[in-house]
């Protein structure tokens, strides 16, 4: 269901497990959320750009210099959670999407 200014419910907030991913489908954008232990929402493409599988919600979640990161489950690059950038390679980006939760939903927003 999409609401205000284009965001969309996803799931409930206690649907996301901390430190493991998600996939949703968002319009036909596949999105990958993640909740971390500090209680950090996330969302990025779902699509690995090194492969084009989608597959990056079922990464390893972990951090680098303090950063929410996800690790490809395929060639283990690993990806900012906030910012989108590989930080193997920093020519390559994933998209990174709105988030939040409101009234007990996850919501995404996708541009």
């Amino acid at each position: 269901m999409t609401g205000d200014e284009g965001w969309t419910a996803v799931c409930r907030d206690g649907d996301l497990q901390v430190e493991r991913g998600a996939a949703a489908l968002v319009g036909d954008v596949q999105v990958a959320l993640f909740l971390t232990y500090d209680g950090g929402l996330h969302a990025i493409d779902n699509r690995d750009p090194f492969t084009g599988a989608g597959v990056l919600s079922r990464g390893i979640v972990g951090s680098r210099g303090g950063r929410p990161t996800v690790a490809s489950p395929l060639h283990k690059q690993v990806f900012d959670l906030e910012r989108g950038v590989c930080l193997d390679d920093e020519t390559v980006t994933v998209p990174v999407y709105g988030v939040r939760s409101r009234a007990g939903l996850i919501e995404v927003r996708v541009r």
